[in-house]
């Protein structure tokens, strides 16, 4: 099940949120340096000893101070225009839900709730009607590939009106 809401994913309750993280899953500007801020420095620790994460990988960290049990660092793309921009943002979705669904079986739930933010469409520049169709399909053919990750509920977390707005209607929501 997919759905939207308007909002801050660090404050939300969720199982996992994914972070919109950069290849140094180091503090940065907004969701990242939002969800850093209210982990705390514990976070950014964790982060450095992973070592870093290639853009369309994505990494897990626990949650520390944040409302939910686990965070995903997924790296999207810095948007150029070329064709390997699209691939790089299907993956950091793609790497995300088989994290999420890692966790779910690791620790023996029949279901997880997931937040994902808007990936790469702040500072990295992605045309966000473009990648909110791309989040979007990316779950949709995840459900439809492998059944057992259908009982991972996916909410697109939008900080502000504009991508709020156009993931309902991207999704027929009124």
């Amino acid at each position: 099940m997919m759905h939207v809401l308007k909002g801050d994913i660090t404050r939300l309750d969720f199982d996992v949120i994914v972070n919109a993280a950069n290849e140094q899953l180091a503090p940065g500007g907004g969701v990242c340096g939002a969800i850093h801020q209210v982990a705390g420095k514990a976070l950014a620790a964790e982060c450095w000893k992973l070592g870093g994460c290639r853009t369309g990988q994505a990494k897990m960290t626990h949650a520390y101070e944040l409302p939910c049990k686990a965070v995903i660092h997924a790296v999207g793309p810095i948007y150029s225009g070329s064709p390997k921009d699209k691939e790089y943002l299907e993956a950091a979705y793609w790497n995300s839900m088989v994290l999420a669904y890692d966790f779910m079986t690791k620790n023996h739930m029949d279901h997880l709730t997931l937040a994902f933010p808007c990936i790469s469409t702040g500072i990295y520049g992605y045309p966000k009607e473009a990648a909110c169709k791309i989040a979007i399909r990316t779950v949709q053919r995840m459900y439809a590939q492998y059944k057992d990750t259908r009982h991972i509920d996916v909410t697109f977390v939008c900080y502000d009106e504009e991508n709020y707005m156009i993931y309902k209607k991207a999704m027929h929501v009124r």
